[in-house]
């Protein structure tokens, strides 16, 4: 089913995932598209942004964000078209960015509703790199992670939003960028497109050997957004007062409990007591909302200049939505994971 003018298609969370989610979690409903009162403005979603932390949303456990409740909209960040606005700045046409969710239409009151400029060639790139994946591989590299010139900096999950931006930075401050990846060919797209010095495969039998041998100097920066064997080989190559931006930990989203294995919290407690290491979670629009504008400047200049290169992976119509996100939980996408929901202009 495609989207219409006549109504609104919601993808519902119905259930609760135990371990990983599945497209029976969510349910399609198709209900009336509303009208906007006084101070409002009809939007129609174009891009749904399909993003790792949206697991997080899906479960009831205690986080920095509320959950999805059941029978709600499931979440998530949008580029939309204005269809009708009784809101002072914004006018039928408008391409904005915002947070309408996993459905066709929606009304907003303004508040965290952002238009885009029309000398956007394309507005998706507002979900990606001109958005919260690539301010969130800019503010933790450069404020926690703070690359100098000849230092080594590893991301793992390179060839996504987030790790691809971060190694891309990285050589743009002078320093050495080591990705690890999935698979050959994104190890071969971080390094002959992105510009990364190494990239590691984490499926490979030595992947750690590899890693030590990539990072003969050992880690200085290690930007954190995956965790599990890929923190295990970088540990104990993390050189003394080494940084780590703590992003995100997606390998461990669909995990219903504690990893088995020996309790290494002490080694950890240890390595960061001993090497002096500094580790920072952040949230990047609650932690570095008013730095937006100046990383919107930079960024678009970067990438006027060619010295930043941006892939996206496009899924069509809202309904593949839930396969999209377990695609992205199992590191299945290739670049940034958008679904068009619907066209540029629906007449």
């Amino acid at each position: 089913m495609s989207q219409s003018l006549s109504s609104n298609r919601q993808l519902l969370l119905t259930s609760r995932p135990h371990g990983r989610p599945s497209v029976d979690n969510f349910y399609l409903a198709n209900t009336p598209i509303p009208t906007p009162a006084q101070g409002e403005v009809l939007l129609r979603t174009v891009f749904l942004s399909i993003d790792p932390y949206m697991r997080g949303r899906m479960s009831d456990a205690e986080s920095y964000a509320a959950p999805v409740a059941l029978g709600e909209t499931m979440v998530g960040g949008t580029v939309s078209r204005v269809v009708s606005s009784n809101l002072d700045g914004f006018s039928k046409g408008d391409w904005v960015v915002g947070f309408s969710g996993w459905q066709d239409y929606a009304l907003s009151n303004g508040q965290g509703l952002v238009k885009l400029p029309a000398s956007l060639v394309e507005p998706s790139h507002a979900l990606g790199i001109l958005g919260m994946p690539g301010f969130t591989a800019y503010m933790g590299l450069l404020d926690i992670g703070k690359p100098q010139a000849g230092e080594t900096v590893v991301v793992a999950a390179a060839t996504g939003p987030v790790g691809a931006t971060v190694g891309q930075i990285a050589k743009i401050k002078g320093a050495r960028a080591v990705g690890v990846a999935g698979g050959p060919e994104k190890c071969r797209f971080a390094v002959e497109t992105l510009g990364f010095d190494a990239c590691i495969d984490h499926k490979a039998p030595d992947f750690a050997e590899q890693l030590k041998a990539a990072c003969a100097d050992g880690i200085d920066v290690y930007f954190e957004n995956v965790g599990g064997k890929v923190f295990d080989a970088v540990m104990p190559l993390l050189n003394t007062k080494a940084r780590i931006p703590l992003c995100g930990m997606v390998s461990m989203y669909n995990s219903t409990g504690l990893p088995d294995g020996p309790d290494r919290l002490s080694l950890l407690m240890g390595t960061l007591l001993k090497k002096r290491i500094s580790v920072k979670g952040f949230i990047v629009f609650d932690d570095y909302g008013p730095e937006m504008p100046g990383f919107m400047k930079e960024m678009g200049q970067w990438l006027s200049e060619g010295k930043i290169h941006y892939r996206e992976q496009r899924v069509e119509d809202l309904e593949q939505a839930p396969k999209a996100l377990c695609d992205v939980l199992e590191g299945n996408n290739f670049g940034k994971l958008v679904v068009r929901v619907g066209p540029d202009d629906l007449t």
